[in-house]
């Protein structure tokens, strides 16, 4: 998912463009549940992964330690949230996806990795 907002509210909403042809789009149109993972700076390899920049043998999650949930697999000791789809429209070259928040894990702050203006940019998480 790309564009990610995230809005304030209750229930907090997530706002994201997707690809309708992508593997992630066919299970969150299935399920109606996906997990939106806050990477930190570490998760360079994990993003280009699963960005098609790297090479992926095996899949993209075998790099990291990944846990499954009711949402999807999320990466062990990162915050996510537990999203509800709600509607998905047309909008460019992708999906704009509408979601609603159900729950979101905290863990300890960390910085907090970015992709802005093509290039990595870390967030700090203080």
């Amino acid at each position: 998912m790309s564009s990610v907002l995230i809005v304030d509210g209750d229930p907090g909403r997530v706002l994201g463009i997707i690809g309708d042809e992508s593997d992630l789009w066919a299970t969150v149109e299935a399920t109606r549940r996906f997990a939106l993972i806050q990477l930190e700076t570490d998760d360079r390899q994990v993003a280009d992964r699963f960005a098609g920049v790297l090479p992926a043998p095996g899949g993209p999650f075998r790099v990291g330690e990944w846990e499954q949930t009711d949402y999807g697999p999320v990466l062990v000791a990162r915050t996510w949230a537990a999203c509800r789809l709600d509607d998905a429209r047309a909008y460019g070259w992708g999906l704009l996806v509408e979601a609603s928040i159900e729950a979101i894990t905290f863990t300890a702050p960390a910085d907090a990795l970015s992709h802005i203006g093509g290039r990595y940019r870390d967030i700090p998480g203080d």
